[in-house]
């Protein structure tokens, strides 16, 4: 497949606010495929915030967001991936990663790891399955923020074949080195490209240090957004990671049997 360019959008979300998030988010699509992007992250529940207050009420637009990512997908011709708010069927909601691809939803996943410690346990269900989603950009794995402790699902879906993983994200200071580090490890140890929309910005009572990175198969970082509202891009070169692939052969030396 020929290489195709990446984009993350890193801007301050505003919680509750969709009307103000959207119009950001529909700015920025056109920003980024204005200069010939076909794949863009966008931060972890980015039309909501982490809004707990209205968060269920919230869920119920997310359809309609949908429907509208859908639209600019196909207007733009762009694989969209971010995670917003979706009904639960106990009261809570899941954090849901909608993969859009050019018109359609091709992927859905919900957040396995919920980060007990900020309770997201207590508003959130956690999901049951990973996912790598078919787009017309090839294999595309998702995971969400904390899942990136979490080496076991970026190996299974590099083992099923992503060439790249997408982590939207709402990772907050003091720990932006966990972060870096955690990202680069996954590419390295995966040899896929990692591309991560962190958002930026006082969030309620939390201040995030953006740091959106687009990441190559050697864990070299490609962009980094640093900490403003920024859009980065990257290109994405899949001979490229085949050919590193080839020459440190990690995937064929692996040995499951003794592990």
């Amino acid at each position: 497949m020929q290489p195709i360019r990446a984009a993350a959008i890193q801007f301050n979300v505003k919680q509750g606010d969709l009307a103000a998030n959207r119009a950001y988010v529909r700015a920025a699509l056109q920003r980024v495929a204005d200069q010939g992007c076909n794949l863009v992250v966008l931060p972890e529940m980015w039309s909501t915030g982490f809004a707990y207050k209205t968060l269920r009420e919230l869920a119920d637009q997310t359809d309609a967001v949908v429907a509208e990512l859908c639209e600019l997908a196909q207007r733009y011709q762009l694989v969209i991936v971010g995670s917003q708010p979706e009904p639960a069927d106990d009261g809570r909601v899941y954090n849901t990663i909608h993969v859009v691809d050019r018109g359609r939803v091709v992927g859905t996943y919900r957040k396995l790891h919920l980060f007990s410690l900020l309770g997201e346990d207590k508003a959130f269900k956690g999901g049951e399955n990973w996912c790598l989603a078919e787009t017309s950009i090839g294999k595309v794995g998702v995971i969400v923020c904390y899942d990136l402790r979490f080496p076991e699902l970026s190996r299974r879906l590099a083992l099923e074949g992503a060439g790249v993983i997408c982590v939207p994200a709402q990772w907050p200071k003091p720990r932006q080195e966990h972060w870096r580090t955690l990202l680069r490890a996954r590419a390295i140890e995966n040899q896929l490209y990692i591309v991560a929309a962190n958002a930026c910005g006082q969030i309620g009572k939390l201040d995030f240090f953006g740091m959106s990175m687009v990441i190559d198969p050697k864990g070299e970082v490609l962009a980094d957004a640093g900490d403003v509202e920024t859009e980065i891009q990257a290109m994405l070169d899949w001979q490229a990671m085949e050919a590193w692939r080839a020459q440190i052969p990690c995937f064929a030396d692996r040995r499951p049997q003794c592990y």
